[in-house]
């Protein structure tokens, strides 16, 4: 489900997924962002006006990018049969194990914005909008259980937890950015393992969890 598909220089009807491509594609190409948006309309064929049409800035394609990853995951979860009927631990972990299929898919492009052009991880500030999406997913899920008690539960823990969502997805991200193992396989253990514990700090019995967390990844850092 890669974002990134080369689009012929044929004239046709632009859209904003086009643009987002395009951009992509600019960068992968030639290992640093475009210039300007006229330039890059430029060698794209396009009119600077039609850019314009979609997004006032690069800045605004980086954040799009991010949330069209996030929409991609939601849309194909969406579509799995047996998706509403899991728990809410187990519609946590389908939206992390989708959406790193669909990072893992743009690799090179989230490597050269997160890490490899001399900023770091400054450019976080692109992951804003996506964020937002997020933590909505995160407040939404909670919202979804049906008992009286869930649902007050739910909203007094919901901004709360979907902050820590919000910052374990990011320990997720920074461990999947370092991860050497064949396929990724280390990240989706620590996927497993630390949505079990965010979850499971709502319950009663967190500290096992969180123990088991917490040996895999110091024998982790030993090893690197």
């Amino acid at each position: 489900m890669a974002l990134v598909k080369k689009i012929a220089a044929t004239k046709q009807l632009l859209d904003d997924k086009q643009i987002i491509t395009l951009y992509i594609t600019s960068v992968l190409e030639n290992n640093e962002p475009p210039k300007n948006i006229y330039l890059f309309c430029k060698q794209n064929n396009i009119e600077e006006t039609e850019f314009y049409t979609f997004f006032g800035s690069f800045d605004a394609v980086k954040q799009a990018i991010w949330v069209k990853f996030f929409e991609n995951a939601t849309e194909a979860i969406s579509k799995e049969p047996t998706y509403y009927s899991f728990t809410n631990k187990n519609k946590l972990l389908t939206l992390y194990f989708t959406l790193f299929e669909i990072l893992t898919l743009n690799r090179t492009y989230i490597m050269y914005s997160l890490k490899d052009n001399n900023e770091g991880l400054k450019n976080l500030k692109d992951l804003k909008l996506f964020r937002n999406h997020f933590k909505d997913f995160i407040v939404n899920l909670l919202k979804s259980d049906t008992s009286e008690k869930d649902r007050k539960v739910a909203k007094v823990t919901g901004p709360v937890f979907s902050e820590g969502g919000w910052l374990q997805f990011l320990f997720i991200l920074k461990f999947w950015m370092d991860d050497n193992s064949k396929s990724f396989e280390k990240t989706d253990i620590v996927i497993e393992k630390s949505v079990n514990t965010v979850v499971d700090l709502l319950d009663t019995k967190p500290l096992e969890n969180l123990f088991d967390l917490g040996k895999f990844l110091w024998k982790e850092s030993k090893m690197r």
